[in-house]
């Protein structure tokens, strides 16, 4: 091998290095300002929540970050339904689901008898 080709060789690879080099430092950046991004634009994660609150006849939970109320099931003692600032909209949200299961029991229900007696 003569000098020139040395000189070549060890030229080509301190471009490879330089171009990996770059890979990691670009990466870890891109990551930085996704991982940024995606905690801008989803805001609070609603981690820490207050023990369940009764008010208006309903129980819920309220986020200790932000304020953001849920619905709180006391019998199997979990959190369910939508996050809302607005306990009316929570109470609504709730009376529409509840009038939904009733009239679709009471329809299966009819539905059932009638084939009984069909």
């Amino acid at each position: 091998m003569t000098k020139e080709d040395k000189l070549q060789k060890s030229g080509s690879d301190r471009k490879k290095r330089r171009k990996i080099g770059w890979f990691w430092p670009l990466g870890l950046a891109a990551t930085g300002v996704a991982g940024l991004a995606l905690i801008a634009l989803r805001g609070c994660w609603h981690r820490r929540m207050s023990w369940p609150v009764r008010a208006q006849g309903r129980s819920y939970q309220v986020c200790l970050d932000c304020g953001i109320k849920r619905l709180f099931d006391e019998k199997s003692f979990c959190s369910y339904g939508p996050y809302r600032y607005d306990l009316n909209e929570l109470a609504a949200w709730d009376r529409e689901r509840r009038e939904h299961a009733r009239s679709t029991a009471e329809r299966r229900s009819s539905q059932s008898a009638g084939s009984r007696l069909g």
